[in-house]
């Protein structure tokens, strides 16, 4: 994929997310990388003091370098900041962190010479990874831990994988026959200073959260149908009264997979029940606002993904390196605590619904626990206190992390975003997540499957065949972990909703 600077969008993000592409700037962005590199070369020439060229770091700031020692200034930048821990980060978000990390180069405000976006190019193209650990960044000065571990592999340090082996970098890179760079003035600095790694992972929490929104839709239908519940709250004039376009679309795509349903129709008169429960009433306006919020992330985290975020900056207009704070992340923090408040409600009335099927006294005569012979059987009884479980977990997970700043650096960094843990948990609150949504949708498939011969939708239908493929109906008692976690699979791969956009 050639990519332009400032201008990628998050379909494209997502497609080298999900499919790892390389990446490679378009020709139009080397002028500009150039002269800013050539500001810097002239600063560093100079006997004017400018930070992060031939000064220390930091709290260091005042500390002037010999120009001698520019080149040993930057290795020992990389080096000493190569504190992460923690397990490593996946390969695919550490191909979108530098991804990132070369769309923020390519803006030609960061004085980097060309090599070094040539040189992530080739690593992104012949599958060198750097091992990064994901624990050790503040989110502020840049998620600066990680980025080294990232930038020590360019300079032929730290460990990086291929091909699935991991190795010290040097030989990586010899493997991939790329060369190591020597950094230049500013260069180390631009490499650590910026927000890939707390942007990447909050893209990567933000890809899953619409994700989840789709496979709420459908499974939540799906639901609806199991209990024989009403569809007159999805009613689109009830929708548009309010106005918030998130829940007008989820109703609308409900209304749409709920078409034609002969489980529907065989309840629309003489139904005794005058409401159903809110989480299947509601469905819309919970399931609405949170695509809302994640839409509002989104917009935040794309202008990010397009961002210069190192310090300090080459403003090539005015031929000045100027220091600021775009490094701090705030923005990416306020945003994933966004996306894991949308994570955690999507989740909690997905679990209602399931606690709603498996209850015989709420379900409309579905048998306890969606077994055929209970008693004997249990059916889905602990699959759903998992769900309770994990709807909890992701509770707790989804307090803010942006109010979280503590002082670091001697004081010098005195307010953080605690943008990159804020990001990270997502990973792990979308896993928990695609497990409640598939065992609901196991619980839905069966109550569908009760209610034969009446028919639901065909585009449900289709759901319920799809998940057939691999987790078959249950029936007597069985190991049931594997076919929960198949299903969480299914969901979290989209695979329900491929079927439902090819119907």
């Amino acid at each position: 994929m050639i990519v332009t600077p400032g201008s990628v969008t998050l379909a494209d993000l997502e497609s080298i997310y999900r499919e790892q592409r390389s990446v490679t700037l378009c020709p139009e962005a080397r002028p500009a990388v150039e002269i800013a590199a050539k500001v810097v070369a002239q600063a560093a020439a100079g006997g004017e003091a400018v930070y992060g060229v031939n000064t220390g770091f930091g709290k260091l700031a005042s500390q002037k370098i010999a120009p001698e020692d520019t080149e040993k200034l930057q290795e020992n930048l990389i080096l000493s900041h190569c504190c992460g821990v923690g397990d490593a980060l996946s390969v695919p978000l550490t191909r979108l962190m530098m991804v990132l990390k070369l769309l923020s180069l390519g803006r030609g405000a960061s004085g980097v010479r060309w090599d070094i976006c040539a040189l992530l190019e080739g690593m992104l193209a012949s599958g060198v990874v750097p091992v990064v650990p994901h624990q050790g960044s503040v989110g502020a000065s840049g998620d600066l831990a990680p980025l080294a571990h990232m930038a020590a592999v360019m300079t032929g340090a730290g460990e990086a994988v291929i091909d699935g082996q991991r190795m010290p970098g040097n030989e990586a890179l010899a493997q991939a026959e790329l060369t190591p760079v020597v950094l230049g003035p500013k260069e180390g600095l631009a490499l650590i200073n910026g927000t890939q790694f707390s942007t990447a992972c909050a893209l990567a929490g933000l890809f899953e959260a619409q994700r989840a929104v789709e496979n709420s839709i459908i499974i939540a239908a799906m639901s609806t149908d199991a209990i024989m519940g009403s569809t007159a709250p999805l009613a689109a004039e009830i929708h548009s009264l309010r106005g918030h376009q998130g829940q007008i679309d989820v109703a609308a795509k409900m209304r749409a997979l709920m078409a034609g349903s002969e489980i529907r129709e065989s309840h629309v008169v003489d139904d005794h029940r005058v409401q159903d429960p809110y989480c299947i009433r509601c469905q819309p306006q919970v399931v609405g606002a949170a695509l809302d919020v994640v839409r509002m992330a989104g917009r935040t985290l794309e202008i990010e993904a397009n961002a210069v975020t190192d310090n300090p900056l080459v403003l090539t207009g005015e031929g000045r390196i100027v220091s600021g704070g775009n490094f701090h992340a705030e923005p990416v923090g306020f945003a994933a605590d966004q996306i894991a408040l949308a994570l955690a409600e999507i989740g909690a009335i997905s679990q209602r619904r399931v606690a709603l099927m498996v209850d015989p006294t709420l379900s409309y005569d579905l048998p306890p626990f969606l077994t055929p012979n209970p008693g004997l059987n249990s059916g889905f009884m602990i699959a759903e206190v998992t769900t309770a479980a994990l709807m909890s977990e992701n509770k707790h997970l989804a307090n803010p992390c942006v109010t979280d700043s503590t002082p670091t650096s001697a004081n010098q960094e005195d307010h953080v975003s605690m943008a990159a843990h804020g990001a990270f948990r997502l990973m792990r609150m979308a896993e928990n997540l695609s497990v409640i949504q598939g065992v609901e949708a196991m619980c839905s498939s069966q109550g569908v499957e009760v209610r034969a011969p009446l028919k639901t939708s065909d585009a449900l239908q289709s759901v319920v065949d799809r998940l057939r493929v691999d987790v078959k109906t249950l029936t007597d008692d069985r190991y049931l972990a594997p076919d929960i976690q198949t299903a969480a699979n299914l969901v979290r791969n989209g695979a329900f909703c491929e079927v439902v956009a090819h119907d």
